[in-house]
Parts: structure tokens; sequence; C-alpha cells
């Protein structure tokens, strides 16, 4: 049996990964095509790496660790990046809940507005971990892996990007109720 890997492999390791890695992207890159653009990337340039890949290690990690390679790498030493726009998303999906008044459900769409701006305006540098941890639900292990930064700084970059969406959540509601 042949130790190498090959491309049915990566295939089979990777392609579970698109919807995350796409998300990761989106939350790096400054639109749709440049997120499209650096997954596509990422796995082209996973595919030739996989070869070097450490079979035992996390795959995960590794593929996010090229994305975010990729993006610092078409940006040329740019430390962050503009905030992300999610207006060409989709809106989400309403849940009606029996219950529901129409100023309760004006309420939470504030809400969701409010902390969607406040995510926008974090620093790429602290959106990132956040996205990771809450959104791709990576340990603080994977993450710090992801990044080449030690689990301490994770934590610390996740708990002030925490307060920075608090503060600004409470800016945004207080100024819409003037």
């Amino acid at each position: 049996m042949n130790d190498q890997p090959d491309s049915t492999t990566f295939e089979l390791l990777g392609m579970p990964l698109f919807d995350s890695l796409y998300r990761y992207a989106r939350c790096l890159a400054d639109d749709r095509a440049e997120a499209e653009d650096l997954v596509q990337e990422t796995y082209l340039k996973g595919l030739r790496g996989f070869v070097s890949f450490a079979p035992g290690t996390n795959f995960r990690a590794w593929m996010f660790r090229i994305l975010r390679n990729t993006f610092l790498t078409s940006r040329s030493g740019l430390r962050a990046v503009p905030p992300l726009s999610l207006d060409e998303e989709e809106p989400p999906q309403e849940v009606v809940i029996d219950n529901a008044t129409p100023e309760t459900t004006l309420i939470q769409r504030e809400n969701r507005e409010a902390l969607r701006q406040a995510i926008e305006r974090l620093p790429v540098l602290f959106r990132e971990v956040l996205v990771l941890s809450d959104v791709e639900e990576m340990s603080y292990k994977e993450i710090a892996e992801t990044l080449s930064i030690p689990a301490g700084t994770v934590a610390s970059r996740l708990i002030r990007a925490r307060q920075k969406i608090r503060v600004t959540v409470g800016e945004l509601m207080r100024s819409e109720a003037s």
C-alpha cells in the first residue's frame, strides 16, 4: 500500500472544509469574488503541497493557515483590512415564533444589525479570532496553529474582541434610541 498522500485523500479531507474556508475568507476579504479567489488558491496550494502534509497533524488548521497566508501575501504587508461588508449576503431567514410581537421582532432585528455592524468594525486581528472561535468552533489550540500565534494570544484577542463588540453594540443601540 502506498503511504504517499494523493489527490483522492486530499479531496476527502479538504472538501468538507469548503464552507468553513469560504466563511473565513469572507471574514478576511473585502468582497465575495476575492473570497472565492482566496479559497480557490488555497485548495490549489493545498493540493500542490499535500505531499508535505504530515499525516496525523491537524489538516483543518493546515488549510486555514494556507488561506490566511495566501490572504496576507495578497495584501503584501497589510496588517489590517477595511471592514467586511455583509450587504451582499442573503438576509438571514427569520424564525417566526408563535408568541412574537411586531415589537419583539423589530428589537431582535435591530440587535442583529447592531451585532453585525460591531463585528464589521473589528480590526481583522480580532475579527478572525472571533470567527474561527465562534463561527467555525475551533479550539484555542486549532486557532493558534492556524494563525501561528500562542494559545494565550488567542484567548487575549478573543476577550478583547468580545469586549469591543459589547462596547460597540451598546453605542449603536444608544445612538439608535436617541
